[in-house]
């Protein structure tokens, strides 16, 4: 039985990229999007620009994914047109990569520990510092939690959060930021200047929103599910992190093919390195992989993630407002 870093070396010879193959699922998802936004704006029927519309949503979703694993340079390393390529996607989609890798680097490094785990994750109160915090402090804390706050992530997580709030708090460091901002405002100046609102609407703020809310729960979910466990620092172990705190997220072949495969996430968490593609073939060659805590996109268990507040060290579990 592997356990603690046992496990973690048992994941190496899996992450290893086959760069023919990263360069074909980049490319081809870049194409497909670039696609995506081009029959959005240009196709002459409305019901068909919609249909592309929230077709292009779901793309946008799997090339940040396939970002997110450039950005833990699993795959195509070292490649300066690669570098070219997911920078400008960064700036694209809000989340320039100054501040997402320093974010989700120390998400990765800090990963359900109780009083550090909000810096690129979503805050996590205990029962006790809840009922101990004035009125405002929760009505900040569950607002950031909130389902609709998940549901407008485009604009409370990609534009306040990764471009705004990363500006204003270090305009040097984040600059890519304020550039990010300003493109996507041109965005729309230009296509309604040249087009019309509506499509504006369709060619940005629907994808946009229909990405950035899937991207904003997919992370929510995969760290806030019923039999999440979250530890002090004394208790906390990088392993444990990953297979107590770190979902398998069950999805049908659309989504998981929209995902890249994030729904892997206890094993993404073991090994950070593993290209999206090899996920499975983890889960399928290691045993000790194979009986993770699952959620999945049903909803039901949607509802179950989402209701979840606070936690209780004492149960060990989260709560549901209801229960505290």
């Amino acid at each position: 039985m592997l356990q603690g870093k046992e496990l973690i070396l048992a994941t190496r010879p899996f992450a290893k990229e086959d760069r023919k193959l990263s360069w074909f699922y980049s490319l081809s998802t870049l194409f497909l999007m670039i696609l995506g936004f081009a029959c959005t704006l240009l196709m002459p029927w409305i019901l068909l620009r919609l249909f592309f519309s929230i077709l292009t949503g779901f793309v946008v979703v799997r090339m940040f994914v396939i970002y997110h694993d450039h950005q833990h340079h699993s795959i195509l390393n070292n490649s300066l047109l690669a570098d070219i390529i997911f920078g400008a996607f960064g700036i694209f989609i809000l989340a320039p990569t100054s501040i997402w890798r320093r974010s989700h680097d120390y998400h990765h490094a800090n990963n359900s520990k109780l009083y550090t785990a909000s810096i690129g994750s979503y805050p996590i109160m205990t029962r006790e510092k809840f009922l101990k915090s004035s009125p405002a402090e929760r009505k900040i804390y569950l607002a950031i939690r909130h389902p609709l706050t998940i549901l407008m992530g485009y604009f409370s997580t990609f534009m306040y959060g990764m471009s705004i709030k990363s500006f204003t708090s270090s305009p040097r460091r984040h600059w890519d930021s304020l550039v990010a901002l300003v493109l996507h405002i041109a965005f729309y100046v230009l296509i309604i200047h040249y087009f019309n609102w509506y499509s504006a609407l369709l060619t940005i703020s629907l994808p946009f929103l229909i990405a950035c809310f899937i991207g904003s729960y997919l992370f929510y979910a995969q760290h806030n599910f019923p039999g999440v466990e979250f530890r002090d620092k004394q208790g906390w172990t990088y392993e444990m992190a990953a297979l107590e705190s770190s979902s398998y997220m069950t999805m049908g072949p659309f989504m998981q093919w929209c995902s890249a495969n994030i729904g892997y996430h206890h094993i993404h968490h073991i090994n950070a390195r593993i290209p999206f593609y090899r996920l499975p073939e983890v889960m399928e060659k290691i045993p000790e992989l194979q009986h993770p805590k699952t959620t999945s996109m049903k909803l039901k268990d949607i509802w179950a993630c989402l209701r979840l507040k606070v936690w209780d060290p004492e149960k060990k579990q989260m709560l549901p407002l209801s229960a505290i």
